[in-house]
């Protein structure tokens, strides 16, 4: 087995769900991850702490450019911070990571620990993200209620996203549900 080298969680991820397609996500074990992705346990360790996590990384990434996008945002109504925080996560969901999403999606969607896993991800994602509309001077409940409904469209974002195949980008489909979302309570 070889020692940690560059790229050793992308390969982990990748074999991760290679496995949990073939056998299963309850029959893998980390041991046999780390095997197909020519590394160590100990590395796999070093990467994640345990085989759930492989399928959640990049929550903090995804979380900061959230909170980043509404810090950094020009606007000054709380409806537009809002949906800068949308625009922050364009770059996290290029098109090049569809297949993966896909895939991995079909295996949180498919597990209730995992789904709920996915769920207080969500959770903590409209928490950040009401923090962040507060920094920005957003009152209560106006930042809670606008935070949980911009999760809620980035959720059905991801998951019309990953079922599309019109070519549509995430940013496109965030747009439009975020414009629809606008429409639906004007009415």
């Amino acid at each position: 087995m070889a020692r940690w080298e560059p790229g050793s969680s992308q390969r982990l991820q990748q074999a991760a769900l290679d496995l949990f397609d073939e056998q299963g996500y309850e029959r893998t074990t980390v041991a046999e991850i780390a095997a197909r992705a020519g590394v160590t346990e100990r590395t796999f360790f070093r990467c994640f702490s345990d085989k759930r996590e492989v399928l959640f990384a990049g929550s903090e990434r995804l979380l900061e450019e959230f909170t980043l996008a509404v810090a950094n945002s020009v606007a000054t109504a709380p409806a537009e911070m809002a949906a800068d925080a949308l625009s922050g996560s364009s770059e996290f969901f290029g098109e090049e990571r569809r297949p993966w999403a896909r895939r991995r999606a079909a295996v949180v969607f498919g597990h209730p620990a995992l789904a709920e896993r996915e769920q207080l991800k969500m959770g903590a994602l409209a928490t950040a993200v009401a923090a962040a509309l507060r920094e920005r001077g957003v009152g209560e409940p106006a930042a809670t209620l606008l935070a949980h409904s911009t999760i809620t469209v980035f959720r059905v974002a991801f998951e019309t996203w990953i079922a599309d195949d019109t070519g549509r980008t995430m940013t496109q489909i965030q747009q439009e549900l975020f414009a629809a979302l606008r429409l639906s309570l004007a009415g």
